[in-house]
């Protein structure tokens, strides 16, 4: 049976402070409890404080996902004003200082501090996962393999993370260099079966490394109770239609690669260490960078590969209804990724980090009307 290929898209807002625009806690206002008094299960707190996730309904396409994560950020932009907040659609904050983030006090998140400990408290950052339905577990699994070897193009279109406690790293996504501390990270191995998944997963369980699934947190894996493959590799993108475009555009590579497999084709597989060469790259220089090409063993223009990208997934783009969601990867081209614009800003105001992080606001709530 063809999968569904439905969509679900997860943001993570920064919740921030509009006088002093440091991160600050929501949990002393009804930020969340209104919120999911609105959006029921759509809105949940996270680790830190500072941090509020909204997650869409299951999409049939990309037009109903777009509605959804539009009311989402419309609806959690307008509580937050509420409530006396401003929230930012970044995947790191400017200057705020980690040490002073407070952790949500939930069982979940109280053991994984006991376990990570300082890895755990410093991992203030804001992503975007997107699922794509893929019902069928072997499928799952043939369509994550190859999905690996894209991710460093999509990772570096999203990139909205350059600067850390104050300082500009001189990544485009330090986000990702952030979360790398923690174990079960970065790109998985590549899988025969989903049997030889289960059976990893089964071992971790045994041996006490992780108590179930949602603890392995690679940048791409098969949900664990969602018959979904779910891409975490993904910087927050600064605007709502640049988190539409990704997501249009994992969900139409997941559909070519489907197709590929039907015809019992396959994109060909590279070793992990080699796309992680790849991933480095891509959270290092984002869009102006370069990539490998493995099959031509040559390093050549991300731009480039990323026009060959799009090529490659155009044949099942108009069967998906997704051409005009599609056609906003051209856009984050032409105008740069969020952390590229952040650093315009930054050295535009001889580097006034306020005035970055005012940029952001203005940005998370750009298009939403």
């Amino acid at each position: 049976m063809r999968p569904s290929f439905s969509l679900g898209i997860e943001e993570e807002y920064q919740t921030i402070d509009p006088l002093t625009r440091d991160l600050r806690s929501h949990t002393p206002t009804s930020l969340l409890a209104q919120g999911k008094l609105r959006l029921q299960e759509r809105v949940k707190a996270e680790m830190h404080t500072s941090v509020i996730e909204v997650g869409t309904r299951v999409c049939r396409n990309i037009d109903e996902a777009r509605k959804d994560i539009y009311e989402l950020r419309r609806e959690m932009i307008r509580l937050a004003r509420e409530n006396g907040l401003t929230l930012v659609a970044g995947a790191t904050h400017p200057f705020a200082d980690w040490r002073k983030q407070t952790i949500y006090p939930d069982a979940r998140y109280q053991k994984v501090v006991k376990d990570l400990q300082l890895v755990a408290r410093a991992n203030v950052i804001f992503g975007l996962h997107v699922h794509v339905g893929i019902e069928d577990h072997e499928a799952r699994i043939r369509i994550m393999n190859s999905m690996r070897y894209f991710l460093p193009h999509i990772m570096a279109l999203a990139t909205n993370s350059p600067f850390w406690v104050g300082l500009n790293t001189g990544y485009k996504g330090y986000r990702a260099k952030v979360f790398e501390r923690f174990p079960r990270t970065g790109f998985p191995d590549n899988f025969s079966s989903y049997s030889e998944f289960e059976n990893y997963v089964s071992l971790l369980v045994r041996t006490n490394c992780i108590d179930n699934a949602k603890k392995i947190w690679w940048d791409i894996r098969p949900h664990p109770f969602f018959k979904t493959i779910e891409v975490r590799a993904c910087d927050i993108p600064l605007r709502a239609e640049e988190t539409v475009a990704i997501a249009a555009l994992i969900q139409a590579t997941a559909v070519y690669l489907y197709r590929l497999h039907s015809a019992n084709q396959d994109y060909r597989q590279y070793a992990r260490t080699l796309l992680m060469e790849n991933k480095f790259r891509a959270v290092r220089y984002g869009l102006d960078g370069m990539l490998i090409d493995f099959g031509k063993q040559q390093e050549l223009p991300l731009r480039d590969l990323l026009e060959e990208y799009l090529a490659l997934i155009d044949p099942v783009v108009d069967e998906l209804g997704s051409r005009e969601a599609i056609e906003g990867i051209r856009k984050i081209m032409a105008t740069g990724t969020g952390a590229d614009r952040q650093l315009k800003v930054f050295e535009a105001t001889n580097g006034d980090l306020k005035a970055v992080v005012d940029y952001m606001a203005e940005e998370t709530t750009a298009g939403l009307s």
